[in-house]
């Protein structure tokens, strides 16, 4: 398997230019040796030459143009910048691809990508090793290199500091913030000096992955020692937003079809609601005492028992009235809070640490979350393996010990129910697999320090097993989801939390309590990204892309905690959908009488056609507006500078270099490059699906007035005609596009006879073809209802995913089939032909509000209906509209 990447998301080009553009106006960086300020020291460095307001005032600029409110530019010891992913979108890849663009802007060649965890630096490689062949040719063979920083080679830190080509080392936090570290300590093979100062004389550019956890004061201290140009923090989670710059939030990555739909399984004890039942959910101080918040079972004034969430301090009784109004809880009086090792007290001795609960049957729990998520994962796998996807579910457990020990809990559960599920005739194709075969497992000690927490890698069970399962979760995800690889089945303890995911995880079960340290959209996050199939190819089918959480709590508790998180960090407005109870599933079956009726016939006589489109670029005007565009395009020379410094001795002994004067010149790349072979490069990589003769490329080099830069700069000039002539050659497309007929329809029996979906996305339909319709967003829920009510509405149907509108950006899938009865102004029948009508529902008409895309594929889908099949098409927002 070799997995494929999509060069032109709009999303991941937007987050890369936000970074990009932030620094428009500084010179690109000559490759000039320069004298650092540490002693017996040169580098080839990264150089920004914009002052502050320079960088607040396109900070402001670039904020307003995605949306984001923010204050003035500020440092926290030296320049940060923050891009929010939702998890799942790429975020490693867009990093990764920033950096190559930065260098190509502006010179910038030194990046250190900073990880707080093996598993996280081991995604990045990864990601490093399987878009090389995609990036050098994205990038016409960009010299780079790339490499995990090792304190036994210290001529990789020679080479960062020196080379000319982009430098990406990748270390982790722990690698250089301790006085102990080998960076940090003089060595003879450096003359008796420092590693870290060849770092610092080259200026680095610092990617922080997940810096939500380089937050303490000694992380900050320790990445501003490393003395870097600026800071680029990229996460879903971040602690603090630093001069944020592009935001992906939840909602944008549901609504775009991005990541996976989640589905939660809710499990729980619900008949022991009399015994005392006690979670820790949170423990924190506050002014001048410390403070649990506990989950408890409390009588409710009905007679009902319900789960219910206390904050307590020392000397606060349960079993008074008003607590839990229980008798079970007498004796519950809070004893000892204790931060440190969080735990609550109690004074009959109860000890509940913090994630935990007492008074539960734990191994029921387990083996009923166990045992589902194998037979879910059965029917899923058997489901998909048509399409060619293997798929994998994740299990996060509460101990180590309770899976990695001889007498494991959580081993035996799983290898229990594994047999007895296979023994199943509906699951006979798993009866020959041991569990042992199928399961691996991967963990990390992980312990405080400095109020950070710190993940090691951890040996459990037989060495040789481990490291094999290393080996195949952290480094060759290839393999893992290959057919010929027969594990499926992963376990972990919180090593997996952040940097490594996999697009193939369909279930994650949570054999833990999530506390604070680490957040259910972390969680979730391991297995939102969309699946691939055997090809490597991205899966985009919104049906097949589903995420089961297998809880150990309820459906609503887990769900009201997850959207908890959500609006904690980006409000109401952009709040992700709320995930589906994925035990409470139903049909929509397809009512066939409906289907023969004289009205869908006709209906369906008149929008079953198929069509190609036609356009008529119009190549003059298309010359025409990019040489405009291209004449008002200032395309900067290549720039060599000098720069003259002399050493000398400070008052502290020590050696520091004296700018003492500085020169440049700009020089001409002429003969270094045929720029139309260039132009026809990128256009062709790029936009494949733009084809330009080769003398209409020559026509717009010939006409510009920027020939010169063409013959100084052919890259530069090359890359942004290729932008000039994409930006116009849609416009054209969508605005010249006419459809034709090709003699070929979608047929009737293409409808499935059920579909299946979640109870509360579905709502009873008398007048479509199935007896429920399913539906995606408030705005389709409200329309079916509007339909339903009026009279004059004969049938509708929701046009199904295989119905498609082919356009030059994409096929669009139209929204509903509509047949109204022709009524007067009396609202009598008029005995005229019914109108036949597609509709698409959107929350508004106005076009400055629809995005772009959104606008295009509209015009598009008028195009195709009204004028080549004569089916009325508009936009509507409500029912009430038509």
């Amino acid at each position: 398997m070799k997995f494929e990447f999509d060069a032109n998301q709009d999303y991941q080009r937007h987050a890369i230019d936000a970074v990009v553009q932030l620094f428009e106006g500084q010179t690109p960086v000559p490759t000039t040796l320069q004298f650092s300020g540490e002693p017996n020291f040169t580098a080839i460095p990264n150089i920004l030459d914009l002052d502050s307001e320079e960088i607040n005032d396109r900070l402001k600029a670039i904020q307003e143009i995605n949306g984001i409110e923010g204050d003035k530019f500020s440092t926290n010891g030296f320049p940060n910048f923050s891009v929010e992913m939702e998890t799942g979108t790429g975020k490693t890849y867009i990093y990764l691809r920033t950096a190559l663009e930065l260098f190509q802007h502006y010179g910038m060649r030194k990046f250190i990508v900073v990880v707080p965890s093996v598993a996280i630096r081991e995604g990045v490689l990864k990601t490093l090793q399987i878009t090389e062949s995609h990036f050098r040719e994205l990038y016409d063979n960009l010299p780079y290199r790339y490499y995990v920083y090792d304190s036994t080679k210290l001529s990789q830190v020679r080479q960062f500091a020196l080379s000319d080509s982009v430098e990406i080392m990748v270390m982790t936090l722990a690698s250089f913030n301790k006085a102990s570290n080998v960076i940090r300590q003089s060595t003879e093979r450096l003359q008796g000096e420092k590693p870290i100062n060849l770092i610092k004389a080259a200026r680095p550019i610092l990617i922080l992955d997940e810096p939500q956890r380089m937050e303490s004061n000694l992380s900050i201290e320790s990445l501003s020692n490393l003395s870097p140009l600026f800071a680029l923090r990229y996460s879903a989670t971040h602690r603090n937003l630093y001069n944020c710059v592009y935001q992906l939030t939840p909602y944008d990555a549901y609504r775009e079809g991005l990541v996976k739909q989640i589905e939660v399984a809710g499990i729980e004890e619900s008949t022991d609601t009399n015994l005392a039942f006690v979670q820790v959910k949170n423990i924190q101080s506050q002014k001048t005492r410390v403070v649990a918040k506990l989950a408890v079972h409390k009588l409710q004034k009905n007679g009902t028992v319900k789960q219910t969430t206390l904050t307590v301090k020392t000397g606060d009784d349960l079993g008074t009235p008003g607590k839990t109004n229980l008798p079970e809880y007498a004796g519950y009086r809070v004893n000892e809070i204790d931060m440190s090792w969080e735990y609550v007290r109690f004074d009959n001795g109860v000890e509940v640490k913090l994630g935990e609960s007492h008074g539960a049957d734990k191994s029921a729990i387990f083996e009923a979350q166990i045992r589902y998520t194998i037979e879910e994962h059965f029917r899923k796998q058997e489901r998909l393996k048509d399409h060619n996807i293997k798929i994998l579910s994740l299990f996060f457990i509460d101990k180590v010990d309770n899976y990695a020990a001889d007498d494991g809990i959580i081993r035996q559960l799983f290898d229990k129910c594994f047999n007895e599920l296979k023994q199943q005739d509906k699951y006979s194709t798993w009866r020959e697999k041991q569990p042992e075969d199928v399961q691996a497992a991967y963990f990390a000690q992980s312990r405080k320090r400095n109020g950070e927490i710190v993940y090691e890698d951890s040996k459990t069970g037989e060495a040789e097993r481990d490291s094999k399962a290393y080996q195949l979760i952290m480094k060759d995800k290839e393999r893992l989801l290959s057919f010929e690889e027969p594990i499926c089945f992963i376990f972990s303890h919180s090593a997996l939390r952040e940097g490594w995911d996999s697009p193939n995880v369909f279930q994650i079960c949570t054999l833990n309590q999530t506390a604070s340290e680490i957040k259910k959209r972390q969680e979730i996050g391991r297995g939102v990204r969309l699946a691939v199939n055997q090809d490597g190819k991205r899966v985009h089918d919104g049906k097949l892309n589903v995420l089961t959480v297998i809880a150990n709590e309820s459906y609503r508790n887990y769900v009201n905690q997850l959207q908890t998180e959500v609006l904690e960090e980006f409000g109401n407005a952009t709040s992700a959908p709320k995930p589906k109870n994925a035990r409470e599933r139903d049909i929509a079956k397809l009512k066939k009488a409906m289907m023969l009726t004289p009205e869908f016939e006709a209906l369906w006589k008149r929008i079953k056609h198929k069509t190609r489109y036609k356009v008529n670029i119009d190549t003059e005007k298309l010359i025409v507006e990019v040489v405009e565009a291209l004449d008002e395009t200032t395309i900067q020379l290549p720039e060599i500078t000098i720069r003259r410094g002399r050493l000398v001795v400070d008052k502290k002994n020590e050696f520091e270099d004296q700018h003492i004067g500085e020169g440049s010149f700009e020089y001409r790349l002429v003969g270094s490059a045929n720029v139309l072979k260039l132009m026809e490069h990128r256009l062709a990589y790029t936009t494949p699906a733009m084809k330009l003769t080769r003398r209409t490329l020559f026509e717009i080099l010939k006409r510009t007035q920027n020939q010169q830069a063409a013959l100084d700069n052919p890259p530069e000039f090359a890359k942004i005609v290729v932008e000039k002539i994409r930006q116009k050659i849609i416009t054209q497309l969508i605005d010249g596009i006419k459809y034709e007929k090709i003699g070929e329809t979608y047929e009737m029996r293409e409808f499935d006879c059920e579909l299946e979906s979640w109870k509360d996305c579905m709502i009873p339909a008398s007048r479509s073809i199935y007896d429920h319709v399913i539906w995606d967003s408030d705005v389709e829920k409200k329309f079916v209802e509007g339909l339903e009510r009026r009279k004059d509405i004969k049938l509708y149907v929701k046009l199904p995913a295989f119905f498609t509108v082919p356009t030059p950006i994409g096929n669009y899938n139209p929204d509903w089939a509509i047949v109204k009865e022709d009524r007067d102004a009396h609202g009598k029948p008029t005995g005229k032909e019914d109108p036949y009508l597609v509709r698409e529902t959107k929350s508004t008409t106005d076009s400055e509000e629809l995005r772009l895309r959104e606008e295009r594929k509209i015009n598009c889908g008028t195009r195709h209906f009204c004028d080549a099949l004569g089916v009325n098409y508009e936009v509507v927002t409500s029912a009430e509209e038509i």
